[in-house]
């Protein structure tokens, strides 16, 4: 994944993008908090049913 600075000053416009390419995703499901990366990774896993590489590839994408 893109680094925790950059992911974070981007994020609107990253989640954004998930949600125009993932229409199931929700706001709660793309909550970002400061130390807790892991779990959305983990909610993006569950609701997309791809693997946690796969995740990263696609956030860092955008």
């Amino acid at each position: 994944m893109t680094n925790l600075t950059e992911l974070k000053g981007n994020w609107k416009e990253t989640k954004g993008k998930l949600k125009q390419q993932f229409a199931t995703l929700t706001d709660d499901d793309l909550l970002f908090e400061e130390g807790k990366q892991d779990e959305l990774v983990g909610r993006l896993q569950v609701k997309l049913g791809k693997t946690k590489e796969e995740i990263h590839k696609i956030i860092s994408g955008f």
